[in-house]
């Protein structure tokens, strides 16, 4: 009996494990910006790395697209409409799903990614709509108005984050008084937990699940604090002032080996916190004011954050450890970055596409192309999988050759 028990907890605990991974997440797991390619290309043709193909149907938005059951789901604004498109690996639009009324004033269009699990995907509107979309039939499994239902207030540019799902368990943020954190049951809706926090508006963050020996912790921004949250039963363990001139945050943090790094634009910069060994409170060890990007992110390799600055608007290196300012770079515009391998590919709010090195020398920049397809601002994260880069400009997905 004792063998069977742990035969079915052993098989129980692969199935969650599996589970879990075929959940897409916003910049890759654990939102690193890390990505991998094989045999990825160690500089680009002249004129660009060569697009495959493009998809030009996109309507208005800043989302990135998610990879799942062999396609691509991407989200976008048509005729003041939330539209879910689903492509297959040739850029062919194969259906699309219409989830609601998306926002459609200042710098109209999609903001979340979707994320999927499986059969179901989840898309949240700017105007706060959460929808569970049943991929099978095309059919809503549920929906949620986080501020009719659940006491929350949209904000100035719309709800830009992008739902986190882990294991049968949706975390998002409502920024109501009453439930301004809260954990939904993702098969059916169900409020699991909610969190007071601060009672602080949202602010544009996707929250970031930090897996503790001790507990799961869910670290978020609100309007002007970093909030953690036990991601088990929403209880506040701790809060960390961090505004900024217009509430705006849409970094996820940053965590390695017990310190979370969390920084936002318009001059505020960044901070780095170390938790408590059981993830029940943090101190500061360092702040940079200097690395204040808006919403490009940025990426931890080796032991130093790589990405842009707002104010300052140069591309930088920090020391993770110590805070030192290893480099700036004025060589291309500032904007989003990601991690593919050992390189850094960056996509300028000026359209510059690059691949530089990852290395608190100086920034090379490799290769550079002008991003010429698409429409409005340059703001989406790019996106790598299987050895292609996928690159949304407005109302345009392109799809580039990086490897052999």
């Amino acid at each position: 009996m004792k063998l069977i028990a742990t035969l079915l907890l052993f098989c129980s605990s692969m199935s969650f494990a599996v589970h879990a991974q075929e959940i897409t997440k916003w910049r890759n797991e654990n939102a690193t910006g890390r990505y991998s390619a094989d045999k990825m290309l160690s500089v680009w043709p002249a004129d660009g790395p060569q697009i495959l193909w493009t998809f030009d149907q996109l309507g208005k938005g800043f989302s990135s697209p998610a990879f799942a059951n062999g396609k691509i789901y991407l989200t976008g604004m048509v005729d003041g409409r939330a539209i879910l498109f689903v492509l297959d690996m040739n850029g062919k639009e194969l259906q699309k799903f219409d989830y609601g009324k998306e926002f459609d004033t200042s710098y109209p269009g999609s903001r979340s990614t979707p994320t999927i699990a499986r059969d179901l995907a989840y898309m949240l509107t700017g105007n706060g709509r959460l929808v569970c979309l049943d991929l099978k039939t095309g059919k809503e499994k549920w929906n949620k108005d986080l501020f009719t239902q659940l006491d929350g207030a949209n904000i100035t540019w719309g709800v830009t984050e992008s739902l986190l799902v882990e294991g049968e368990v949706l975390f998002c943020t409502p920024g109501g008084k009453t439930n301004n954190v809260v954990a939904l049951n993702r098969m059916t809706g169900d409020l699991i937990w909610s969190c007071a926090g601060l009672g602080e508006l949202s602010a544009y963050c996707t929250p970031l699940l930090v897996k503790l020996p001790a507990r799961q912790l869910l670290v978020t921004h609100t309007a002007s604090h970093v909030l953690g949250i036990d991601a088990s039963n929403g209880k506040l363990l701790w809060n960390f002032g961090h505004p900024n001139q217009w509430s705006v945050h849409p970094n996820t943090p940053i965590y390695e080996d017990g310190k979370i790094f969390v920084f936002s634009g318009y001059g505020q910069g960044g901070e780095m916190l170390r938790l408590s060994v059981d993830g029940s409170a943090v101190t500061q060890e360092w702040a940079v004011k200097g690395f204040d990007s808006r919403m490009g992110g940025a990426v931890l390799m080796n032991g130093y954050m790589y990405g842009s600055g707002d104010t300052d608007r140069n591309w930088q290196c920090i020391d993770w450890k110590t805070g030192e300012k290893k480099y700036s770079s004025s060589a291309v515009g500032k904007g989003a970055v990601i991690a593919v391998n050992d390189k850094l590919v960056g996509y300028s709010e000026k359209g510059e596409l690059f691949l530089a090195t990852a290395d608190p020398a100086a920034l090379t920049v490799l290769s550079k192309t002008k991003v010429t397809l698409g429409s409005e601002q340059h703001w989406a994260h790019p996106v790598v999988d299987k050895g292609i880069l996928y690159l949304r400009h407005g109302n345009v997905l392109i799809a580039y050759k990086i490897s052999q």
